[in-house]
């Protein structure tokens, strides 16, 4: 696995078994037979089964993260040109209307019993997840629908779906992740569970969850790529027009708040030194500015900050950077002058430290005009 995965891996056995795609999702979704009947004209009955992939459909879902695992599972092929896996979406309930989060419902053509004949489970977000968001606790007719599912089965969670698992005690004891806004609310319900909200996706052998929305399509390719290797994820990921691999975790799109230098006891110091970020700052010069010993400083900085005072500039000469990347074309050495760091060699290890990506990398990412869209014959 190439270093640029943000991604924590236990490494388990498991022999992926070929598997048949369904069409993209539409308005009806999950055609497809669920006795492994084979079209017209399709392989031999000798042949290995696919691996079926069910995605369960819940009231409240997002239709973009419904469609994620029907788009990435439904594109490998094997040498014949055979799909690779065979898709089927399923609800909680018999087959019928599922409501989404926008102004329409899809119709689901499978009951929870499609969930008995899965290799692979994958639960999208959903907005309506009631007491298993607000308590931590199964509804009795979504337990029932997991009851389904054969010991073994590989289960795969795209973002807040993660709860889902974890109040079915699958989570227990593992570690997850989930979309960074959740991932407070998370660990708090569901303490036994080791959240780390940076990552973009967790792999824990055959429980995998992923963080918010597009990091669903990081994780379903990393399993197409542990199924298949990286030559067919890297075409399922051209075809889709995504990169094979995205640099950094979720670090780098949390929004975080602007400091109010001004609050509590140290704030004039704070005020100071954000003015001051491309000089060399010490801790003495801080402490002046609240006529302070520098121990009685520090004690009250971090009451007050929660961090040390190194740790608190360090992050603003970091804030400083990114808007700095984001919002002008200064060249990186200038960054990490006029951010504190001195050198562009500095300013890249702070990034990758905080972040987990380069300053290069991070300015692709959020500059506006570096956004282009590239065509792939």
């Amino acid at each position: 696995m190439g270093s640029s995965e943000t991604v924590e891996t236990v490494e388990t056995a498991r022999a992926g078994k070929p598997a048949r795609p369904a069409a993209d999702p539409a308005l009806s979704v999950g055609a497809d037979s669920l006795d492994g009947a084979r079209p017209p004209g399709g392989r031999g009955l000798s042949e290995v089964p696919r691996h079926r992939v069910v995605v369960l459909a819940l009231d409240g879902l997002l239709p973009f993260e419904l469609g994620i695992p029907h788009r990435i599972f439904g594109r490998p092929v094997g040498p014949d040109g055979g799909p690779l896996y065979d898709v089927v979406t399923c609800s909680i309930r018999p087959p019928g209307p599922v409501q989404t989060d926008a102004d329409f419902a899809i119709h689901v053509e499978h009951g929870p019993e499609a969930l008995a004949t899965a290799d692979t489970v994958v639960i999208p977000a959903s907005y309506e997840l009631g007491p298993v968001y607000e308590e931590g606790r199964l509804t009795p007719e979504l337990a029932a629908a997991l009851a389904h599912i054969r010991p073994g089965t590989r289960l795969v969670a795209i973002c807040t779906g993660g709860y889902v698992l974890a109040a079915a005690g699958y989570l227990d004891g593992r570690p997850a992740t989930t979309h960074w806004w959740h991932s407070d609310h998370f660990q708090e319900l569901f303490p036994t569970v080791a959240v780390d909200a940076d990552v973009l996706f967790v792999d824990d052998g055959e429980v995998l969850t992923s963080a918010g929305v597009a990091a669903g399509i990081d994780l379903c390719l990393h399993i197409v790529r542990r199924d298949h290797g990286t030559a067919i994820a890297n075409e399922v990921a051209r075809r889709t027009v995504v990169p094979p691999h995205r640099d950094g975790g979720q670090a780098q799109f949390i929004q975080r708040p602007v400091p109010e230098p001004e609050k509590g006891t140290t704030g004039r110091a704070r005020a100071w030194a954000l003015a001051r970020l491309h000089e060399p700052i010490q801790l003495r010069d801080m402490a002046d500015q609240e006529a302070m010993s520098v121990r009685t400083f520090t004690r009250r900085f971090r009451d007050e900050v929660g961090v040390s005072p190194g740790q608190w500039l360090t992050r603003q000469r970091i804030e400083r950077a990114c808007h700095l990347l984001e919002s002008s074309a200064l060249s990186i050495d200038q960054v990490a002058r006029d951010a504190g760091f001195g050198t562009a060699q500095s300013l890249r290890q702070h990034l990758m430290g905080a972040l987990g990506v380069t300053p290069t990398a991070y300015r692709r990412t959020f500059r506006a005009d570096h956004a282009r869209l590239r065509s792939v014959a």
